[in-house]
């Protein structure tokens, strides 16, 4: 089992972990929340959303974030970790011509492919970034909308993520993100697994934590728009903790759980 050490490293298992699924050709051993097909009981269903385009979802996300995200014709959309560009095109369908759609993302492999099937598409009001979500290239009181899906949990400063993102949107605009949360204690191992990390269970907070750091950064009216909770299977953990670890974690009351979440600016 690889740990964690510190944020410089935890980024560099995100960038590796992302950029080798970019790289990889489209199927279902590339396909699985957070990177691997073990975790595909974290998605939702994108197919029969308007602007779903197949090769440009990798099973990735953990909820629906833009079916909640009360987009506008006309509107400008940020996608925060945009992967191969799937909730950009669910996006861009709601927003029309008139509107902009811009999708961020931390690894160079995920741009490439993402503007690869917008150029398939032939959208050229989608655009796509690399870059930082802690240190995010879009200039100030760019978006009316934000969305997320399952990439919060992945950024090491959380509390830095989401006051850039009140940073990038208009005085008035909003986010809908979805993410993966706890309700209790997760075992230390677990929360020192790298793979466990890159997997979208590790950089999970206790809910009532995450709701404070973007209330800290600014943001109003909190909304859990929909919640859904995950039963990673035993032979997931096991491979972490101890039988006996992961009895008392069941034991225990503890959860997690993707949580869709609307705020505004």
């Amino acid at each position: 089992m690889i740990k964690l050490n510190d944020q410089k490293t935890t980024k560099k298992l995100v960038l590796e972990k992302y950029d080798s699924i970019g790289r990889a050709a489209q199927s279902r051993d590339s396909k699985g929340c957070c990177g691997s097909a073990e975790y595909e009981i974290f998605a939702d269903d994108y197919t029969e959303l308007h602007g779903y385009n197949s090769e440009a979802d990798l099973g990735l996300g953990c909820g629906l974030p833009t079916e909640f995200a009360h987009i506008k014709p006309g509107d400008t959309v940020v996608d925060l970790g945009s992967g191969a560009g799937n909730d950009c095109f669910v996006a861009r369908q709601l927003t029309g011509a008139e509107g902009r759609v811009i999708g961020l993302d931390f690894s160079p492999a995920m741009i490439a492919r993402a503007k690869e099937n917008a150029l398939k598409l032939d959208y050229n009001n989608v655009e796509f970034l690399q870059g930082d979500i802690e240190q995010n290239p879009i200039r100030n009181d760019k978006a009316d909308v934000v969305v997320s899906n399952c990439v919060m949990n992945l950024v090491p400063d959380k509390q830095k993520a989401f006051r850039e993102t009140y940073r990038i949107l208009k005085s008035g605009g909003h986010f809908s993100i979805s993410d993966i949360v706890t309700e209790g204690e997760l075992p230390e191992e677990i929360r020192k697994d790298a793979e466990l990390y890159a997997g979208c269970v590790a950089g999970a907070i206790d809910r009532k934590e995450y709701l404070r750091i973007v209330e800290n950064a600014g943001f109003k009216n909190l909304k859990v728009q929909k919640i859904k909770k995950i039963e990673l299977p035993d032979n997931i953990l096991l491979k972490t903790i101890s039988q006996i670890e992961l009895t008392a974690f069941r034991d225990s009351g503890a959860g997690i759980f993707s949580i869709t979440l609307y705020a505004e600016k």
